[in-house]
């Protein structure tokens, strides 16, 4: 008796040690949770950096839509000056020869609306095209790449939005003539740069 008591006892405390492991355990597991969650974040806030909201006017699209295509034609002619190959190469040409069209459309309009569009690349992407002269071969082709990525995803995602709300049947034309150019780049980015993503 006095042993099976003994044992009971044991069997108690077993218990009860196993039930404060379980705990930590749990507890372990919401730390890790919260980790995971806490890790996931900056890559959560990378995601919304191309989550455009629909410009308020017409005119504030159209400047939009001007600085998109110097920024996509100033840096490929950056990087073809500075002698990227291949299918890098090939693909700075096409940006270029697509996005000078493109901005030829857009002046179209915006002179029939009375609207100045920009010249040159936006703030953020003059500080870009800095860092991208300071590399050179793989590294300037990677870096490249990531950008016409995030760009045209941007692009992608303010014509859409805009779409939506403008009633400007010439604003109307040029989204629905000008966005699946911009999907095919983006889809044959993130092709090229899927290794390097």
């Amino acid at each position: 008796m006095a042993s099976a008591c003994g044992n009971n006892e044991s069997a108690a405390t077993s218990d009860s040690a196993m039930n404060a492991d379980n705990s930590t355990m749990a507890d372990n597991n919401t730390m890790n949770d919260t980790s995971a969650m806490a890790a996931d974040a900056p890559a959560m806030n990378m995601a919304s950096d191309t989550a455009t909201a629909p410009h308020a006017t017409d005119e504030e699209f159209m400047k939009s839509a001007a600085h998109s295509d110097q920024n996509e034609i100033q840096l490929s002619k950056l990087v073809l000056e500075k002698g990227v190959t291949g299918m890098a190469k090939d693909h700075a040409n096409q940006m270029v020869t697509d996005h000078t069209k493109s901005t030829t459309d857009l002046k179209a309009i915006a002179q029939k609306k009375n609207v100045t569009l920009p010249t040159d690349m936006d703030a953020a992407h003059k500080a870009i095209a800095t860092t991208m002269g300071k590399l050179s071969g793989k590294d300037l082709e990677t870096q490249y790449m990531q950008q016409m990525v995030l760009d045209h995803q941007k692009t992608l995602n303010t014509m859409q939005a805009h779409d939506k709300m403008t009633q400007d049947a010439d604003l109307k034309g040029f989204i629905s003539k000008t966005s699946p150019v911009v999907q095919s780049h983006l889809t044959m980015f993130k092709q090229h740069a899927g290794g390097a993503m």
